[in-house]
């Protein structure tokens, strides 16, 4: 397995535990359960997690990569620095997260606030989270690229063709 390979093993992991871990809270927050809602820091804090290895393997990926065909160093680029924002985020939110863990256990007064406010960043940490995903898949999936159409040819219908072929 090179670095390309195993950067995209592991690549979804901060992006699906946070998805997760987003409805686990909510959950939590409509069930009125702290151990629902702790359940989720914990999934946050995994997320975290995972995005070191991730991001460490991102530059042996991009060795693995660049020098193929079609690729682009521009979205390879571009898809570097939405990671290393979302990355940073990520990190914020594991640490938010383990905070609000504390306070649920002391069952300080401030809790539910507090669950609402890591339920709030959450939802930022996943709007980059998906611009991330987004500008990854776009390195080697034209067809995810915005303005992307396919060609016709003799095998294909023109892009927009919606009428039936007759036998």
């Amino acid at each position: 397995m090179n670095d390309a390979h195993f950067h995209l093993v592991i690549n979804h992991l901060p992006i699906i535990v946070p998805i997760v871990g987003a409805l686990v809270l909510i959950m939590g927050l409509l069930l009125n359960q702290e151990v629902v809602k702790r359940v989720a820091y914990t999934l946050f804090i995994l997320g975290a997690i995972a995005t070191f290895p991730t991001m460490n393997s991102g530059e042996g990926a991009e060795e693995v990569v660049e020098h193929l065909p079609g690729i682009s160093h521009d979205l390879i680029h571009e898809h570097e620095e939405k990671a290393e924002f979302f990355a940073i985020l990520s990190y914020l939110l594991g640490v938010v997260s383990l905070v609000a863990l504390w306070v649920s256990w002391k069952r300080k007064k401030f809790a539910t606030m507090v669950s609402a406010l890591v339920l709030v960043f959450s939802v930022v940490v996943l709007f980059f989270a998906r611009q991330t995903g987004t500008t990854g898949g776009e390195i080697s999936h034209p067809e995810i690229r915005e303005g992307f159409k396919v060609a016709p040819d003799d095998d294909h219908e023109e892009v927009g063709e919606s009428e039936e072929k007759e036998d």
